[in-house]
């Protein structure tokens, strides 16, 4: 059995090491994904913070599927962020750049990198919203391409495909 599927297990039986192991190998690349999605650190870690609050208040019911763990928690923050958007009072609030601290002290350096970020993301908007979740959950959340393509119900040539198209449109996009 996976050591994965053991923490699992003994999570579901209220052993708080294992789930405290759980969050601590998956709260980065969670948080990371949300961030990407609603570019607000606050909004993020509260989010992501909810996504194990769910996590845990139904780990019990939890039952392997053949995927990864982090694909049901990637569910969990997926629809959260959905049903963020889906607020009416959400949509009144504008998306703040993106909050940069503690990377250069060099106001210019910060600068650029601000312009660069927002520069990157705007382009991500243009993808498709297939292109940009691969791409988000590829390289934003740091998953492989088999945990991607569970997550997102598709073959992991699906996957590829649609990581090397977002690539191109991407380099299209971010070229002078």
């Amino acid at each position: 059995m996976p050591e994965e599927e053991k923490l699992v297990q003994r999570a579901q039986q209220h052993d708080a090491d294992a789930w405290a192991e759980l969050y601590n190998r998956y709260i980065d690349r969670i948080y990371r994904y949300i961030l990407a999605r609603v570019r607000n650190t606050m909004l993020a870690e509260d989010l992501a913070e909810q996504v194990f609050l769910k996590a845990l208040s139904s780990i019990s019911s939890f039952t392997w599927r053949g995927g990864p763990f982090a694909s049901w928690l990637f569910r969990i923050a997926h629809n959260l962020i959905i049903d963020y958007y889906r607020k009416p009072s959400s949509k009144k609030q504008p998306l703040p750049e993106w909050e940069l601290t503690n990377l250069d002290s060099d106001p210019t350096k910060m600068a650029e990198i601000n312009i660069t970020m927002e520069t990157v993301v705007m382009s991500l908007q243009k993808l498709t919203a297939l292109q940009r979740q691969a791409i988000e959950l590829r390289f934003i959340a740091d998953l492989s391409v088999e945990e991607t393509a569970k997550i997102m119900g598709k073959s992991q040539g699906a996957i590829k495909a649609l990581q090397h198209s977002a690539l191109e449109s991407l380099k299209r996009l971010l070229s002078p």
